[in-house]
């Protein structure tokens, strides 16, 4: 098993920046991507941002391009989200997540098998 603890969120007003991190522990051999996804209230889970565990290929959503920017430290077994220009539709819970599959990264809820506990990220206008 694989477990994933993310930290970072929190309240911040429209332009500022944050970071999240993931950190994962278990078996992290069994991972080949992680990502992070966002959920907000009444809307569905959608992909932020993916990164391959040797960091070879990285993705963003459009909508976070040239403001977002995912990275990975091996040797701490962590993701990072970098945010900047923060704007209010990025209010959301974020999540991180993990899959064994190889291939092209994947964008679907349904192709990650681990799953963080998500943080709030809340951007005030």
């Amino acid at each position: 098993q694989v477990q994933l603890v993310e930290s970072g969120g929190g309240l911040v007003q429209a332009g500022g920046s944050l970071r999240l991190s993931c950190a994962a522990s278990g078996r992290t051999f069994y991972i080949y991507a992680m990502a992070w996804f966002r959920q907000a209230p009444g809307k569905e889970r959608e992909f932020v941002a993916g990164i391959t565990w040797g960091g070879s290929s990285t993705y963003q959503e459009d909508s976070v391009k040239g403001r977002f920017t995912i990275s990975r430290d091996n040797a701490k077994n962590t993701v990072y989200l970098q945010m900047n220009s923060l704007k209010p539709e990025d209010t959301a819970v974020y999540y991180c997540a993990a899959t064994p599959r190889g291939g092209p990264l994947k964008q679907a809820v349904g192709s990650y098998a681990y799953w963080g506990q998500g943080t709030q990220v809340t951007v005030s206008s």
